[in-house]
């Protein structure tokens, strides 16, 4: 009876992602970007310092860290002025050149606003609506890191909207940073991956994190060629589908879902993440009533807030809807900063 009823609740998100009833919105496919970061030819193609450059779609973090070590100064300089689209998007590269590249980058875009001072933009993707990641606090130098993983409906455009700031990638990791407190923890925003528009298909399927999944994974190998420490990964909404689909390549030390339709997994082990899983999830989320089942590449699986899950609950009885996880005064918000601080054992 049980399986019966899991199906019955399949047929109804199937036929609710295709018609747009009861609440979902229509939403617009995307197509997700991939690929090595614009302006790769003509970095391939660049012999001035007498060798080849690494090429981006192949080479690793280590190799391409291995590469920067090896360069001047002077030769640093360079590719940053001459390819700061792939400089500032090529994992592996020391956090300091990748900043120094993506402020060159902005300029002149849609996106300037990134370019101002005392921001830190670690990636810059202008390809599509937009892919950003930027760092709060000091990378360098950080004993522990955590990486803000958003939903749908982020893009460059909407990274740091004013209205409704702890919805935002940017607004998430600044309460984030803010809650921790102290000099030794990083925070990074990375909206790295294309997101669903609205609560369509995209919302409903696995393709777009699928391909995120991807790029998050080699996004955190390359914090860790570097020198930064394994990160602990908060994901929200269908980010958690992300972070879930690339859990077992991230070396994360925590995982932490908020708002959940699902990881794509049956239960916390099935992620295979050598992590710490942990989720909240509001009272007043929505996000309830959606149905956790996944059927004919529908829907995202199991609630990782289900006790049956094995993750570890963390409370959201203060955050107010899908979006108020990381708003100063919540009892969520406490219980990141003490993960993202380490003090959790």
């Amino acid at each position: 009876m049980r399986r019966y009823k899991r199906t019955l609740a399949a047929f109804a998100l199937a036929a609710t992602v295709v018609t747009g009833t009861a609440g979902w919105a229509s939403g617009s496919a995307q197509r997700p970007v991939t690929g090595p970061p614009p302006g790769t030819g003509q970095w391939l193609g660049d012999r001035t310092l007498g060798r080849a450059l690494p090429d981006p779609e192949r080479a690793g973090p280590e190799d391409v860290s291995a590469f920067f070590r090896s360069l001047s100064e002077e030769q640093r300089r360079y590719l940053v002025r001459r390819h700061p689209l792939v400089t500032g998007n090529l994992d592996g590269v020391p956090v300091a050149l990748r900043y120094r590249a993506n402020a060159l980058a902005v300029r002149g875009t849609a996106f300037e606003r990134l370019a101002a001072p005392g921001r830190r933009i670690l990636a810059f993707d202008p390809r599509g609506r937009g892919q950003v990641a930027e760092v709060y606090g000091d990378l360098e130098r950080a004993r522990r890191v955590a990486v803000v993983v958003p939903g749908s409906d982020i893009d460059a455009t909407t990274f740091d909207r004013a209205d409704d700031p702890y919805g935002t990638p940017a607004g998430m990791a600044a309460s984030l940073r803010t809650a921790v407190g102290d000099d030794r923890t990083a925070v990074i925003a990375w909206a790295g991956y294309t997101t669903p528009v609205g609560l369509g298909a995209d919302a409903a399927t696995g393709a777009l994190a699928e391909a995120g999944a991807d790029r998050l994974a080699r996004f955190t190998q390359g914090l860790r060629a570097v020198g930064a420490p394994g990160p602990s990964l908060f994901c929200h909404s269908y980010g958690s589908v992300v972070c879930g689909l690339a859990a077992a390549g991230v070396n994360a030390s925590d995982i932490v879902v908020l708002g959940s339709p699902g990881m794509r997994a049956g239960s916390a082990a099935e992620l295979n993440a050598g992590a710490r899983v942990w989720a909240a999830k509001s009272p007043s989320d929505w996000i309830s009533k959606v149905p956790h089942v996944e059927f004919l590449g529908l829907g995202h699986g199991a609630d990782p807030a289900d006790p049956a899950f094995g993750a570890r609950r963390i409370p959201a009885e203060r955050a107010h809807g899908h979006t108020g996880y990381f708003a100063p005064g919540t009892d969520s918000l406490r219980a990141f900063a003490a993960i993202a601080r380490g003090d959790v054992r």
